[in-house]
C-alpha cells in the first residue's frame, strides 16, 4: 500500500506507482470528489476533452489560409528577436 506524508503547507509527494497507475505527471491537475457511498475522497485526475475548448476563440472576420498563418508565424518570429 502507497503512502505518503502531508508537509507543513499541506502539500504531498503523490508516490510514483500511484501516478504510474492514474497516467500522471508533472503539471497535470487532479480532483479530490467525496465517494457519498463511501464516506472517503478518490483521488481523479482532471481530463479535459478537446470539445470543452470549443468556441473559446471567436470566429475571425474572414477565413484564414494556411499561407496567411505562416506568414503570421514568420512576422512573430521576426519580432521576437
Amino acid at each position: 500500500m502507497a503512502s505518503a506524508t502531508i508537509t507543513s503547507k499541506g502539500q504531498v509527494t503523490i508516490p510514483v506507482d500511484v501516478r504510474n497507475e492514474l497516467g500522471l505527471s508533472a503539471g497535470d491537475r487532479i480532483e479530490f470528489i467525496l465517494n457519498d457511498a463511501t464516506g472517503r475522497y478518490e483521488v481523479v485526475p482532471v481530463i479535459q476533452l478537446v470539445k470543452a475548448l470549443k468556441g473559446m476563440i471567436g470566429k475571425p472576420e474572414r477565413p484564414v489560409s494556411i499561407e496567411d498563418m505562416n506568414a503570421a508565424i514568420v512576422e512573430q518570429c521576426v519580432l521576437a528577436r
